[in-house]
């Protein structure tokens, strides 16, 4: 009697181990939230690419997604629609093609996925198809603000901006910036040149060159091109304003500030949806009103107190909604 009760309860122990590693394994399964990000240039390009990898490493930090797979590089636009393809077939929660240029893929691929969630940036558009979110930054804000710095920290009253193509995120900080320059100095003297490319580093240095040139002693770029503009601001000893990502690191004497892109403010919200069925179908834009955009100063820079208070007086006019 006594070795059947022990036997008994060897097995009622073993059964309740099993139901636990069982248990275990559904809550794991049912808690991981899996995301692919497609995009166009390097995952450290301290630019656009960064910006989105910096966010979805911040996700994982927190727990709210549980893997994160990243295929950067992809600037030929069919090698990004295999990978979202690739992506979208291994079972992945969430897919994010991570460029404007993108969306035609998208457009053809994501109705063949219909239990898939993607997302896509920076833009407004849908398509209409309910398994698809686009996402885009009023970089413009952050444009303005760093323009209305620009103009009061430039000698020279000339000011220049590195421009890639004229579309998307790119755009609006362009003519943010110009805005904000103009606001501060009406009289400034604003040259944009537009390089036609997102990537090319060379034609990035050669407009540079040719802005600093024509007498401006601030500049200001976006893209991922931009380094080769930071390049030659810092020989030639010219102030700089960077945006999407930090870009103090690439020259600590001349980057007065960055406008910073905090994707992970509106991707909780995305992920949160889509664990509630919710697949697409909405349009989300980071703002300093949501804080999914932040001015980061440069600790290295001695930014004057007067300067700096535009700055901050800007910021808050725009999260008042002004």
């Amino acid at each position: 009697m006594k070795k059947k009760s022990m036997k008994l309860a060897v097995l009622i122990a073993v059964f309740a181990l099993v139901a636990a590693a069982c248990g275990n394994a559904d809550e794991s399964e049912d808690g991981g939230f899996r995301i692919a990000i497609i995009a166009p240039s390097a995952s450290n390009d301290l630019a656009f690419t960064q910006s989105i990898v910096d966010a979805a490493n911040l996700l994982k930090e927190s727990g709210v997604v549980s893997e994160v797979a990243i295929t950067d590089g992809t600037f030929v636009v069919d090698d990004a629609a295999v990978a979202i393809r690739d992506y979208a077939s291994d079972g992945y929660d969430l897919v994010i093609a991570h460029g404007s240029q993108y969306g035609g893929s998208l457009q053809e691929i994501a109705p063949d996925f219909p239990d898939v969630s993607f997302a896509w940036g920076t833009s407004a558009d849908t398509f209409g198809l309910p398994n698809v979110y686009s996402y885009e930054a009023a970089s413009d804000q952050g444009g303005r603000v760093m323009g209305i710095m620009a103009a009061a920290l430039s000698r020279s009253n000339v000011i220049g901006i590195v421009g890639p193509i004229e579309v998307g995120d790119a755009k609006l900080y362009v003519d943010g910036f110009k805005a904000g320059v103009l606001i501060q100095n009406p009289g400034a003297d604003v040259r944009v040149n537009y390089i036609d490319s997102f990537s090319d580093v060379a034609l990035a240095s050669e407009a540079a060159n040719s802005l600093i040139g024509a007498g401006a002693d601030v500049l200001s770029g976006t893209a991922q091109m931009v380094v080769g503009a930071v390049g030659v601001a810092k020989t030639e000893g010219v102030l700089w304003f960077g945006t999407q990502a930090n870009q103090t690191s690439l020259a600590p004497e001349i980057v007065v500030a960055s406008q910073v892109y905090r994707w992970d403010v509106i991707f909780r919200e995305i992920i949160e949806n889509v664990k509630n069925g919710k697949l697409g179908g909405e349009i989300y834009s980071i703002t300093f009103a949501n804080e999914g955009l932040v001015i980061e100063y440069n600790d290295g820079y001695s930014l004057p107190a007067d300067v700096r208070k535009l700055a901050d007086d800007a910021i808050e006019t725009f999260k008042s909604g002004g």
